[in-house]
């Protein structure tokens, strides 16, 4: 009867001090840090003007980076990124008085937000509505809708500062395509100050990453 006893003790103790530990946050490995990403602030722009009528937008967070996707009825391919402030389409409003975020991307696909043939309305927004709830997410501040006009849609999209940036476009699902933007939480790697150096494919400085030519100066990638 002891012997049991003691047991169960001995089991109560061993349960106690996992628990606390866990509560102490010992237990489990680290997360995993963010490869390294060597994309660029710099404008961006790709594909050729198409009659795919924009269907939808939608957001998303992921380990390193924020994500914006334009989804199509078709198959599109045409856009144009860069750091400024947007304005809306026809109109020429500004939109950044009306925005949030450290800095505006404007983004102009070459697609309209109807059907050619027929005139019908695909995506349902008016300029100027914030057309994504971006709460919690790292980087992302705002989508903002800049409306169509003549076969070009207008985007806003704000952000927490001048972040590196991606574009890219993928087919489907089905018979649709999406054009996506990623945009980076943050710079990577850290720059460390020191002498020039040499890599494989250009030459960098002190401040810049290879294949990155407006790599933020010393410190500023914590932003």
């Amino acid at each position: 009867m002891k012997r049991i006893i003691a047991v169960i003790a001995g089991a109560v103790v061993a349960t106690a001090t996992l628990a606390t530990a866990a509560s102490a946050g010992t237990s489990g490995p680290p997360a995993a840090p963010c490869k390294q990403i060597h994309w660029s602030s710099l404008p961006k722009s790709g594909g050729s003007p198409r009659t795919a009528p924009l269907i939808a937008s939608r957001t998303s967070r992921h380990g390193c980076y924020d994500q914006v996707v334009f989804e199509f009825n078709g198959r599109a391919s045409g856009y144009r990124v860069q750091y400024g402030d947007p304005v809306t389409q026809a109109v020429g409003t500004k939109m950044a008085p009306y925005m949030a975020g450290g800095a505006l991307l404007t983004v102009v696909l070459l697609d309209p937000d109807n059907n050619i043939q027929t005139g019908a309305i695909t995506y349902a927004h008016r300029s100027g509505d914030h057309v994504a709830n971006v709460l919690r997410y790292r980087t992302l501040r705002d989508v903002m809708y800049g409306g169509s006009f003549e076969g070009y849609t207008t985007f806003g999209v704000g952000v927490r500062a001048k972040l590196p940036f991606r574009v890219f476009v993928l087919e489907g699902p089905g018979t649709h395509s999406r054009i996506v933007l990623d945009i980076a939480n943050h710079w990577t790697p850290p720059f460390r100050p020191g002498p020039p150096r040499t890599c494989k494919r250009c030459p960098v400085t002190a401040g810049q990453a290879c294949g990155n030519s407006d790599s933020p100066s010393v410190g500023s990638w914590r932003r």
